[in-house]
């Protein structure tokens, strides 16, 4: 094969062995001829297949009416964990099912009913003069023509009520949680506030609330913490509180021991622990997980979410992650008998930021 002769057919080695010679460019063999579906030419199956494509739409109707139902239905006010489980999960599959019903029968359509038909575009100047846009028009009007929505009623109830309902699962819980209380003060305090006039079971002198085992609810001896041992605190007689769920949300606390000598207090702290022992909020500052972890090590405690580390030694400060701010403390003391309280509620808001911190 000579260098000037050119051709569509891919070149074969020389008679002498050597490297193959391979055209300068390949002739385009253009698309091979279209298959038709069989519901192209049968409208029994045509009809089949949007019937498939109704019931699909019609599930994720379903799912996003169940987890509506399931919202309203199911009571989570209530100091019952399995109720704020199962409401989870109904809203969480109501989603999920609404969302996958309605992906599934969108690409269902697209494989039975719309048109499949191949179709070549060349590529021309990025520009989008007039001749372009109305080309784009064009195309737009033929591809809603070619979903033949019109003269299939059943299909476009079913895919409007589908695309309708399934957004209500996420709006109608987020709507109506944001209830009718806007009084952002009460982020500012926990049931760590000192009263007046509270049960001595559960308070000091009436005042002090004392710290208590989670979940067991029993008073703590500071002799009975353990150098280097994590303890899950929360307030005394919190669970025969009203809106017990959410006030643990806010004053669920770490518990731990270590060496006097080893933390680094400012000098208006100095009273905020007992003997090495020291209270941290257990809701990480970044976006609220449960800070669960202790390093014994290292005394760190770590969010299993996102991995921010905080130094328990040096006021609960970041050392690692994504939280911006220490953990906030629980100042403690000991009564008589040796029984832990707290004399004062956290020194700043618990949890993440949100607009009205000061800082």
């Amino acid at each position: 094969m000579s260098d000037q002769h050119h051709s569509s057919e891919v070149g074969r080695p020389d008679d002498d062995g050597g490297a193959m010679n391979l055209p300068e460019r390949f002739e385009n063999p253009g698309l091979e001829p279209h298959r038709h579906r069989l519901g192209d030419s049968d409208p029994k199956i045509a009809k089949r297949s949007e019937r498939q494509i109704v019931f699909i739409f019609l599930i994720s109707v379903l799912a996003s009416i169940g987890g509506l139902v399931g919202y309203f239905l199911i009571p989570v006010d209530e100091p019952n964990v399995l109720n704020v489980r199962l409401s989870t999960l109904v809203l969480g599959l109501g989603l999920g099912l609404g969302m996958l019903g309605i992906g599934v029968a969108a690409v269902q359509w697209a494989r039975a009913l719309m048109d499949d038909t191949e179709k070549i575009e060349d590529r021309h100047p990025m520009s989008a003069g007039s001749a372009v846009q109305q080309q784009a028009f064009e195309m737009l009007r033929d591809g809603a023509k070619e979903a033949n929505v019109a003269r299939r009623p059943v299909l476009k109830g079913a895919v409007g009520g589908a695309l309708a309902l399934a957004p209500l699962v996420y709006l109608v819980p987020l709507i109506g949680n944001l209830g009718a209380d806007w009084d952002i003060s009460k982020f500012a305090h926990t049931a760590w506030r000192p009263v007046r006039g509270g049960d001595p079971e559960m308070y000091y002198q009436g005042q002090f609330r004392y710290l208590a085992l989670d979940p067991q609810d029993t008073r703590i001896r500071a002799a009975d913490v353990t150098n280097n041992n994590i303890v899950h605190v929360i307030p005394r007689g919190l669970p025969e509180q009203e809106h017990y769920l959410e006030e643990k949300a806010k004053a669920v606390v770490l518990l731990v021991r270590v060496d006097p000598a080893l933390l680094k207090e400012s000098p208006e702290r100095a009273s905020w622990s007992y003997d090495g022992i020291v209270a941290y909020s257990k809701i990480c500052t970044h976006v609220g997980c449960p800070v669960a972890l202790y390093e014994q090590q290292t005394h760190h405690l770590l969010c299993p979410c996102h991995q921010s580390t905080f130094d328990i030694t040096d006021a609960a400060k970041v050392v690692f992650g994504p939280a911006k701010r220490a953990l906030p403390q629980l100042p403690i003391a000991v009564d008589e008998e040796g029984y832990l309280y707290a004399t004062a509620d956290f020194d700043e808001p618990v949890g993440p930021s949100y607009w009205q911190r000061e800082r």
